[in-house]
């Protein structure tokens, strides 16, 4: 229960911290789903009875003392330390056991008491709700309007919520690396197991490592086989990076970037989305060639037809191949009519056929071109990852991918970004992880120093 609660509070920190966007939202359950079904009628149910009871001769007033006390409680908790005038103010009004002596002679004025109720809500609400006090005033029903007052005081507790959220998020920002590793170093004592899946993820890294050093000496007839290979850490360490862009996410990803899941899938299916935008110019490009080349902003005509076609792309009842024919479709259109409005003969029934055969193929496995754009997309990003932190510059963007080089840069920075601060945060972890797999036989000390500090 310990680890899940401060997993909970690490993720939510962290949230609130790296996302500027993120705040409490009203949300409820849709009105035709069963849950949603079931809330209806218990909600109906409750008001009816409350409605029955205040109509009866003399009136029952037990449910709606019940009612007042809990909008009393609500009013108190959002006053500031030091507001006492309006805090005793609120607790003589709405006194409950002064109520009950008024109901036992009933002599309760219910109307007095939600106007009052009002006004404090107004005098307390955000701007926001300014609309929703006025249509409160406007209410003469007493059990709606008690309805009423319950949903906007929800609302209310919700902008508290996020009021709370922004003021403390700067906070946050200033203290999130020590206060998530101190966090996550609680959830490790408790579940010793908690680092299972990143010690997979880095073993994974190091033994690509090793294969692709492997390859290259045996590449090379002048290599010693029997020398043992040095590997860098941090090259290890980038490299699981890079694996996060070609993650499948039906796996579970390592626990050191639990709180960054949704964003990193959210990256690599941008840059799928990327990787065919630039198949599609460069295949286009190939196949027309100089006829199109000087065309101003060519490129990006080819660009903005894609992109509407290759929306929602990472649902699972997208068809790419029915995308891909699509496009292939428009582009063939396209070019036929910049070459008309350039005076020179459209592309003859081989060639459209074959520039529109080649796009449907895209997203076959080991397609050459496609293969060819994914390397050089990996290529940048790793490039990315190898500048210092603190460097500003982006690496040279290589080439079939200026199309989207903007694109490119924009989601470079966000990734960078959420590498270097998990770094920062999970450094030492690492630190200890590469330790026993490159370094079983070096004290902890010098491997640690040499592995955070990169």
């Amino acid at each position: 229960m310990a680890a899940a609660r401060n997993l909970t509070d690490l993720t939510l920190a962290h949230e609130i911290a790296v996302n500027a966007n993120f705040c409490i939202k009203d949300e409820d359950f849709p009105r035709n789903s069963f849950a949603g079904t079931v809330k209806q009628i218990v909600h109906k149910a409750f008001w009816d009875h409350l409605e029955s009871e205040l109509n009866e001769d003399p009136p029952e007033y037990e449910h709606a003392i019940k009612l007042f006390e809990e909008i009393k409680e609500i009013l108190l908790s959002f006053l500031t330390p030091g507001a006492n005038r309006i805090q005793n103010q609120i607790c003589e009004v709405l006194d409950t056991d002064l109520i009950r002596q008024q109901a036992e002679h009933n002599a309760v004025d219910i109307h007095g008491l939600a106007n009052y109720i009002i006004n404090t809500m107004g005098k307390l609400c955000a701007p926001i709700r300014d609309n929703d006090i006025k249509q409160l005033k406007a209410t003469d029903n007493i059990v709606e309007l008690l309805r009423q007052i319950f949903r906007v005081l929800d609302l209310m507790k919700m902008d508290m919520a996020n009021y709370t959220i922004q003021n403390l998020r700067p906070y946050l920002q200033r203290h999130l690396v020590d206060y998530e590793r101190t966090k996550f170093q609680e959830i490790l004592e408790e579940t010793p197991s908690a680092l299972d899946l990143t010690t997979e993820w880095i073993k994974e890294s190091i033994e690509d490592e090793l294969s692709s050093i492997s390859d290259e000496s045996s590449s090379s007839p002048g290599a010693e086989s029997s020398s043992k290979p040095i590997i860098s850490p941090t090259l290890v360490l980038n490299n699981g990076y890079l694996k996060l862009l070609q993650w499948d996410y039906c796996k579970t990803i390592p626990e050191t970037l639990i709180t960054d899941e949704v964003r990193l899938q959210e990256l690599r299916e941008k840059l799928n989305q990327l990787k065919i935008i630039a198949c599609v110019c460069l295949i286009t490009n190939n196949t027309v060639g100089a006829a199109i080349v000087d065309v101003p902003d060519f490129a990006d005509q080819l660009k903005r037809i894609s992109v509407p076609l290759l929306e929602g792309m990472n649902k699972k009842t997208f068809d790419l191949k029915e995308a891909l024919n699509a496009i292939g479709v428009q582009i063939c259109s396209k070019v036929n009519r910049s070459l008309t409005e350039r005076g020179l003969p459209a592309l003859n029934e081989e060639m459209q056929s074959n520039l529109m055969g080649q796009i449907a193929h895209i997203f076959e496995e080991n397609n050459p071109v496609s293969s060819l754009i994914d390397k050089r997309i990996q290529f940048f990003m790793r490039s990315l990852l190898a500048l210092p932190s603190f460097q500003k510059c982006m690496p040279t963007m290589p080439g079939g991918l200026s199309v989207i080089q903007t694109e490119m840069e924009f989601i470079g920075s966000q990734y960078a970004s959420i590498v270097n601060f998990n770094k920062q945060v999970y450094g030492p972890f690492y630190a200890n992880i590469l330790r026993k797999l490159l370094f079983p036989e070096t004290p902890m000390g010098k491997a640690e120093t040499e592995t955070a500090t990169n």
